[in-house]
């Protein structure tokens, strides 16, 4: 496997860590329908939280909060709808972005949440 690959691995180990600390139960990771796939689902009471997590080293210049396109979203939205059928769920469904930013030995997260809506 690829180094950023491994890292993007890493940094979906530190958005797990960082959501369970928050209080949030994972319902699934990677979870995949057709070309869709989720890297988080998580749950906090009635609320449903589909995470994508876009991890980056240090000195990378774009927002990474806005690197997810329409395309993208599109696809995350029809997986969404149907993992919330699949598992019958009456919940708000919310889709955020984490972004783990390497600093060193050190990793920044933030926790986007409602970072677009697909309506």
């Amino acid at each position: 496997m690829g180094e950023h690959n491994e890292f993007g691995k890493q940094g979906e180990a530190l958005a797990v860590a960082f959501l369970l600390n928050s209080g949030y139960e994972i319902c699934a990771q990677n979870y995949r329908y057709q070309k869709a796939e989720i890297d988080i689902i998580a749950r906090q009471g009635n609320v449903l939280a589909i995470v994508e997590v876009k991890s980056r080293k240090m000195g990378f210049l774009e927002d990474i909060s806005t690197t997810i396109n329409s395309k993208k979203k599109k696809l995350l939205v029809m997986a969404a709808d149907h993992y919330v059928q699949e598992m019958d769920l009456d919940v708000e469904v919310r889709f955020d972005v984490i972004t783990v930013v390497q600093k060193g030995a050190s990793f920044e997260i933030d926790h986007l949440e409602d970072a677009f809506y697909f309506f």
